[in-house]
This record gives C-alpha cells, sequence and structure tokens, in this order.
C-alpha cells in the first residue's frame, strides 16, 4: 500500500511518538522552516512538548497524536520529531484500520524504526526511513538531505539511490527483497511481539547510534537465533556513528556481522548514506530494492509513493 506524493502547499504533520521535545526547541523551530522552505505548510500534534511521564507522553496521548494525523484529511505527511526510547509504548493504542484507511508517508530514524516496521507489518504500507524534524532538517540539512527527500517524497524518483560516499562490499553478490529494518538496537524491540516483520525474502538494512562490539554481536546473534538469517535475501550496514567517524577503530559494524554471519552467503554491502548525526538519504521500507554489493549499487525498483 502506498501514500500519494508530496506536492508544494501540501500540509505535513509533525509528532513525538519516542521523546518529547522540549517547549521553544531552536531545533523543532529550526526543523520546521526547512519545511516550509520547501514549500510545505507544517503543523503540530497536540502532544508534540507532552511529559505527563516525567520521561515522554503517556502511550495513549502519542497514539491519539498518530491517529489525529492519519484521519486528518488536510496533512499529506507525518514526519517525527526525533528518536529517542520509548516508541513501542503506542503500539497497542494504534488503530491499524485507520491507517489502511488512511495511507500518508510517514518518516523517520532511530527509535522510529519501531513504528516504521510495525506499520508496515500491520498494515502493508510503505513507510519511510529518513531524517526527522529535528536532527536532521533542524540542526545541519545538507543539498544530500534536501534532494534526497525531494527525490523519493515529492518527485517519486525510484532507481539508484545516490551514494553519499563511498560503498564497500564486505560480502559480494546481488539480491533483492523488500527492505526492512533500521536501527538495530530498536528494530529488536519488536522481536516476540505481534509487530515484528515478516523477514522473509527481505533486504535488512541497520545503522547504529554508537557502538560496542560485544553489544553489535549479542544483537545480530539474537537475529540469528530468531531465523533472520535464514530468510533475508542480504545486508546493507549504513554509517554507524561512535565508529565510523574514528579513523583508530579496529572493529566496525560490518566485521562483527560477517563473524557472526560466517556460515551464510548472503551479500553485505556498507555504505555511509543513512544513519545518525549524518547526511540521509530516504529509504522505502517494505517496498522492493535491489542491491549488489560488488558494484556497490542499492536500486529501489518499484513505486514507493503513488502520483
Amino acid at each position: 500500500m502506498l501514500a500519494n506524493h508530496l506536492s508544494p502547499g501540501d500540509t505535513i504533520g509533525v509528532v513525538s511518538p519516542s521523546t518529547p521535545v522540549e517547549p521553544d526547541s531552536p531545533q523543532l523551530a529550526n526543523g520546521v522552516r526547512f519545511l516550509e522552505g520547501l514549500g510545505f505548510k507544517v503543523v503540530l500534534g497536540k502532544h508534540v512538548f507532552s511529559n505527563t511521564l516525567g520521561y515522554a507522553a503517556s502511550p495513549t496521548d502519542k497514539a491519539a497524536d498518530l491517529m489525529d494525523m492519519f484521519a486528518n484529511p488536510a496533512v499529506r505527511a507525518i514526519i517525527c520529531s526525533q528518536g529517542g526510547d520509548t516508541a513501542n509504548a503506542c503500539l497497542p493504542y494504534l488503530d491499524w484500520q485507520v491507517i489502511r484507511d488512511n495511507p500518508k508517508i510517514f518518516l523517520g530514524i532511530s527509535d522510529i524504526t519501531v513504528l516504521l516496521n510495525a506499520i508496515y507489518a500491520k498494515t502493508g504500507l510503505v513507510t519511510f526511513h529518513g531524517n526527522d524534524v529535528m536532527w536532521g532538517f533542524g540542526r545541519y540539512p545538507t543539498a544530500y538531505d534536501r534532494q534526497e527527500f525531494l527525490d523519493r517524497l515529492v518527485d517519486g524518483k525510484i532507481g539508484r539511490v545516490t551514494a553519499l560516499g563511498p560503498r564497500v562490499a564486505m560480502r559480494s553478490g546481488g539480491a533483492e527483497g523488500r527492505l526492512l529494518g533500521g536501527n538495530l538496537r530498536c528494530l529488536l524491540k519488536l522481536a516476540g511481539t505481534p509487530y515484528f516483520p515478516d523477514f522473509n525474502g527481505a533486504l535488512l538494512f541497520v545503522e547504529s547510534l554508537g557502538f560496542e562490539p560485544a553489544t553489535c554481536d549479542y544483537m545480530f546473534r539474537q537475529l540469528q537465533q530468531m531465523g533472520v538469517f535464514e530468510q533475508i535475501r542480504g545486508v546493507i550496514v549504513g554509517y554507524i556513528d561512535g565508529v565510523d567517524n574514528l579513523p583508530e577503530a579496529e572493529l566496525h559494524m560490518e566485521d562483527v556481522l560477517l563473524t557472526v554471519t560466517q556460515d551464510y552467503h548472503f551479500p553485505i554491502l556498507k555504505a555511509n548514506d543513512f544513519g545518525h548525526n549524518t547526511p540521509n538519504t530516504t529509504l522505502p521500507v517494505g517496498a522492493h530494492v535491489r542491491m549488489d554489493a560488488g558494484e556497490g549499487e542499492i536500486e529501489i525498483v518499484e513505486e514507493c509513493v503513488n502520483h
């Protein structure tokens, strides 16, 4: 299921389903101005600043904002303010039928991985992994951030994803499948729940904020023990803040993945086109994507918004 593409003049709704935003946040204001500068109107959810639990809004308040945005015919896309830790709290309170009846662009990163994959798993709606309002568009948005957002969500451009920098084949080969994943830690919050997506025939993409080899090892082994590595066709590892920006780092996420998956044969591509504290492309979660690790290519092979 696809959302309609954005057009200049459309309204974008902003929600905070994870960590709340501080009132009068300059980064939120900057991000809103960035979107308005692209020609969009922006409305904030009622609970964007709510902190009723002392660390987050209540699960029902988060869900209410999401449902209000999906049900509001004037809102054409929903972008999350930021990530955090508690997006999974609202999952039981979402009305999946409302989302099915009102498919819209839904965009976020980090802890929003929970919602990107759960919404796709429960409704079939293709969602989008990419910049949030505060940290992506509200801090240091680049020409790459701007163009990838417009290419994917306004122009509906598919085909080869523009590389931000060099890509490296960790294990050569080509594969194609539905693209699923995001932040590795946050994806695993869905393990054992009704919201975990079906990885049969999928491509997994992963990134992380911070990196400890042992922690990365146990998370990949958890995926292995869940049977995910038996099902997927390939992996794309994104930019890992906390190691890819340290030239002296000896171990990287892709090295740990190679060790854990030494008995598997699926291709692994290292790319820096998405992740924390780096420019981000806009990737369609649930759409068919082709990768060729040896050629360093990522290609979106089917429409991901309606024209």
